[in-house]
């Protein structure tokens, strides 16, 4: 049975999920409606899933609430009408009972839950189950492909009309490793596509869309990004900007909190993502070690196995890179340290991270191989020469200027401003020990990434000797109250171990 009230426009927003409406009490005990109730709303012919709320206060009888999100995507006005009804319970929750119970899915169950999450017909806790089942049973390699294919094909397709679409990935979980910002320029500048979309932080202080995010924006729409490419053979974009795989960025949302990602959806989500975007050659980085996402390097050598048979049934010719991860790459942690680390390399300045540099001129060595322009063994080299010669710079400056940043901008004006304090040694020894997780939870007090200054900048490295007194990493924040929070984390996590021999 169906009801008809009028909308009244909130100006509050959930952050996307679930879609919010507020009913008055009295209209609630009338249609049987109860708090956590899903609904069909449907105005001008398009029906939306929504959660009801209830009110005492804030709608009259008859009116119904909406938050931002559902009546800014529907173009609702104050006043309208609007039609509501139970919701029947979607056939995709079986789906989501069978993998949690341990039982093996097929393309069909796959395809109902995807879609049900592109229609907002799931709330928080249906989302939740789903991503929280991937862990009760590892999926089959069969299961990740229809998992990675139901995901792709439920959102934009977009193509480049280029035989060889470019890519490099890390599978995240590592401090710093922002080496996606100087592979991507040294692949663009040799003339490759290289149409790179990143996501935010999920388990890190920041992702390459936080740190791309302090030099130019990074939210755009498909016919943009067509036209950056066009001009530049790159760009550096936000994929949940995008309809590109639109239900691995609500799982994204729920994996977000926790700080948590289980191997599947993380292989999914990377997937899904370039057979979207018509990637035909991908160079994966997968750092492993005690402190990161991922521990060893049998761990590694399972999930390389599972990337390249995705790989292979998708045909995207894939390298992927495993790398013994003990300390972080890189100086900066957080997105504008993380950016003025990359402009350091691709200014070539003096005092640039020489791991950070190294590291990503391995990597972009690797996608030149793969993609046949140059020998085995040489394509560190020819990218070494698109980085000294400036050539990188340059390509970086096209794709800065055409997504509306500063071209010119220098390495070191991007932390002006800042609050800042030093953190020493207490006694003089050997560092032993760097705690990429202590440094994670360090940076996320400092603020980052929603505060883009917020993070630390290490000074010293593994197997360094110091002195008592001398500094070990500073801490920036946007602001005093911050950084207090941070001195507080101190008291209970460890960044660095140091010997006393």
């Amino acid at each position: 049975m169906a009801f008809v009230l009028r909308a009244k426009r909130f100006d509050l927003s959930t952050g996307g999920q679930p879609f919010v409406v507020v009913i008055r009490n009295e209209d609630g005990k009338n249609f049987g409606i109860h708090a956590g109730d899903r609904l069909v709303l449907q105005v001008d012919g398009k029906k939306v899933i929504v959660q009801a709320d209830l009110t005492h206060r804030r709608v009259k009888q008859g009116e119904i609430g909406l938050f931002r999100e559902v009546w800014r995507e529907n173009k609702i006005q104050n006043l309208q009408a609007v039609e509501i009804s139970p919701f029947a319970r979607p056939v995709s929750i079986e789906a989501i009972k069978k993998s949690l119970l341990g039982k093996k899915l097929r393309q069909a169950d796959f395809d109902s839950i995807v879609q049900d999450i592109v229609n907002n017909r799931f709330g928080t806790t249906e989302l939740t189950y789903f991503v929280a089942s991937s862990f009760v049973r590892e999926y089959s390699n069969q299961e990740l492909y229809y998992l990675t294919k139901a995901i792709a094909v439920h959102g934009d397709q977009v193509r480049f009309n280029k035989k060889i679409v470019a890519d490099k990935h890390s599978v995240g979980g590592l401090a710093g490793n922002r080496t996606t910002m100087i592979v991507v320029p040294i692949i663009a500048s040799i003339g490759v596509c290289i149409p790179k979309t990143s996501s935010r932080a999920i388990t890190s202080p920041s992702g390459t869309s936080d740190t791309m995010e302090v030099l130019a924006p990074v939210a755009f729409s498909v016919e943009q990004i067509r036209k950056i490419v066009k001009k530049n053979s790159s760009c550096l974009v936000w994929g949940g900007g995008l309809q590109l795989a639109p239900a691995d960025d609500r799982i994204i949302k729920v994996s977000r909190p926790l700080s948590l990602e289980p191997y599947s959806k993380m292989i999914v989500s990377i997937m899904a993502k370039k057979v979207a975007m018509g990637i035909t050659h991908l160079v994966i980085d997968m750092p492993y070690g005690h402190s990161t996402k991922i521990p060893d390097l049998a761990s590694a050598k399972r999930l390389a196995v599972r990337f390249r048979y995705l790989g292979k049934r998708f045909n995207i010719k894939i390298k992927v890179a495993m790398i013994e991860a003990l300390e972080p790459i890189g100086q900066g942690i957080g997105p504008a340290l993380e950016a003025r680390d990359v402009l350091r390399v691709l200014q070539q300045k003096e005092y640039r991270p020489k791991d950070l540099e190294e590291k990503a001129l391995k990597l972009a060595g690797m996608l030149i191989e793969l993609i046949g322009m140059a020998r085995k063994g040489t394509g560190s080299s020819v990218a070494r020469d698109q980085l000294v010669s400036g050539r990188a710079w340059k390509a970086m400056q096209g794709i800065i200027k055409s997504q509306g940043g500063e071209p010119n901008l220098d390495s070191e004006d991007v932390t002006l401003g800042a609050k800042r304090f030093r953190v020493v040694a207490k006694h003089s020894g050997k560092i032993i020990k760097i705690n990429n997780q202590a440094i994670d939870e360090l940076a996320r007090s400092l603020g980052a990434p929603d505060d883009k200054v917020g993070g630390l900048h290490l000074k010293k490295r593994l197997n360094e000797k110091v002195i008592s007194g001398e500094v070990l990493y500073t801490c920036y924040a946007s602001n005093t109250s911050r950084l207090s929070l941070a001195a507080a984390a101190l008291k209970h996590i460890q960044v660095y171990t140091i010997s006393r021999k």
